[in-house]
């Protein structure tokens, strides 16, 4: 379908409305075909299912974020439209709108993510600025996320070529602040992405989203040193969960730093010590330019009777279950039970959770 400004800004209105996270926007588009009909339907959707009144977004405060952007000389860009990064339109689920200063261009380009501490060794930023600066000279763009260290450094190196910065932030939250002079050349140079509101300082539940997006704008995701605890193993995690190939460095046992890229190694990983260890294991991948089919979505019912919620809704626990084993519990189609969990998350009853799972 076309994404006019009317449907732009009614998808922005949607993602940013209470309850509406990536899976439950990429669930009522596809219910009702269009965010603006969607919204429409949503008070009518969540009284059926026992909620308060509900209000999506005020217009007002989404007007105001617009303005925002537009004073950064930032883009509004929203799933559906035809530049949206396809890498990224390929995860279950897509981010729904993302905010850009900088190279658009850079988000179609065949990527590679290089992670890592953020206490990095001087050994681990030569490393890493090394491998983005000739990944960077092979046509593809470097992505990390503007943190101290392994990320600073790859950014750095990819910098001539073309890099792109995933902030938790906003646009315009420069952090930390000693990235100033770097998140300046990336202004001007490369691109910087975002997920949040223009103007919104980062928070600690903001950074897995983040590196979701890291690994979903990327072929493969590389990391160079790492605490076995970390955003980076996250990141890792991520990209083995997207069907992205997982890469690590090796380094010394005697080096807390190393423990994340060999553990990675051990369960998998592709072990990295030079650039072709890259482009040999991505091969064909980045030759030919293939990009991930986008997910199936399921094709909900208009309407779920009360009986159906109550019946989903007494299976759910806090331990996340695959919506396949509801429906096969409740010998219900997959549909009907799917359109179940998006009217009770719509009040607060259940969790939609990426890959199909659901939880209470």
């Amino acid at each position: 379908m076309t994404v006019d400004a009317g449907e732009r800004f009614a998808r922005l209105q949607l993602a940013r409305s209470e309850r509406i996270g990536p899976v439950t926007f990429a669930q009522l588009v596809a219910r009702y075909g269009t965010a603006a009909a969607a919204l429409d339907a949503l008070p009518g959707v969540i009284r059926k299912a026992g909620g308060a009144t509900y209000t999506a977004a005020r217009t007002e405060d989404i007007e105001a974020e617009i303005a925002r952007g537009e004073a950064l000389g930032a883009r509004l860009m929203v799933i559906g439209e035809p530049d949206y990064p396809p890498a990224l339109a390929a995860v279950d689920p897509a981010a729904p709108v993302l905010w850009i200063r900088g190279r658009v261009e850079l988000l179609s380009r065949d990527s590679i993510a290089i992670v890592g501490a953020r206490i990095a060794s001087a050994g681990g930023q030569r490393i890493a600025r090394g491998l983005a600066s000739q990944l960077g000279e092979t046509g593809m763009s470097v992505v990390s996320g503007l943190a101290r260290g392994i990320d600073a450094a790859a950014h750095w190196g990819a910098l001539p070529t073309g890099t792109v910065a995933v902030l938790g932030g906003g646009v315009d939250d420069v952090y930390p602040s000693d990235n100033r002079e770097l998140y300046d050349r990336l202004v001007d140079e490369g691109c910087i992405v975002s997920e949040s509101p223009p103007g919104t300082r980062a928070q600690a539940r903001d950074f897995p989203r983040r590196n979701r997006i890291i690994s979903g704008l990327s072929q493969g995701v590389i990391v160079v040193e790492a605490e076995i605890r970390s955003g980076s193993l996250i990141t890792a995690r991520l990209a083995a969960e997207q069907g992205r190939e997982v890469f690590a460095v090796p380094g010394s046992p005697l080096d807390p730093r190393s423990r994340g890229p060999n553990s990675l190694i051990r369960d998998g990983a592709t072990l990295c010590e030079r650039v072709e260890d890259v482009l040999e294991s991505l091969g064909t991948r980045v030759a030919r330019r293939i990009r991930p089919e986008r997910p199936t979505t399921v094709a909900l019912p208009d309407e779920v009777d009360s009986e159906t919620l109550s019946r989903v809704e007494a299976l759910l626990s806090p331990t996340p279950t695959p919506r396949d084993d509801l429906a096969r519990s409740l010998a219900l189609p997959v549909a009907v039970v799917s359109g179940a969990l998006l009217e009770l998350s719509l009040v607060g009853r259940a969790r939609l959770l990426p890959g199909g799972l659901a939880s209470r």
